[in-house]
């Protein structure tokens, strides 16, 4: 059974920000570094799991935002794999920041990456709330 609560990790390098972009059998759009949380898993210890399997990245990411929810309709491949009657899920978001020099070793959810400015990274981020998200990193 998935747990319905998320984090959304984004990852600073300077003054880029890395976009991931999900392969095909995974959606083919842009996101960030996300994922739900495991059994028995804490909303930090998801963050920092969800960047080292996505990316290659060990660090401890750090809460930013207040949380955000999104409905269960927006991803219905969800449902039958959330506890029966959840109607949403829960994402908690937070920062770290890469070394200088640094490049993503990316697993099988990704084909391509981009380092971008905040506002590139607006334009490419599929989901509204990561993008606003994004926009409240001035």
């Amino acid at each position: 059974m998935r747990r319905p609560e998320e984090v959304f990790v984004v990852v600073r390098r300077g003054s880029e920000f890395l976009v991931l972009h999900r392969s095909p059998r995974q959606g083919a759009y842009w996101h960030g570094v996300a994922g739900a949380l495991e059994p028995g898993e804490d909303w930090h210890e998801a963050a920092a799991r969800e960047l080292r399997e996505e990316t290659g990245l060990v660090a401890e990411p750090v809460e930013i935002a207040g949380a955000y929810a999104y409905s269960v309709d927006e991803e219905p491949r969800y449902r039958g794999l959330l506890p029966s009657g959840t109607r949403e899920i829960v994402v908690r978001t937070f920062l770290v920041d890469a070394p200088p020099g640094w490049e993503p070793q990316l697993d099988w959810e990704h084909d391509d990456y981009r380092w971008c400015t905040r506002e590139e990274a607006i334009a490419l981020l599929h989901w509204p709330e990561p993008r606003a998200v994004m926009r409240s990193l001035a």
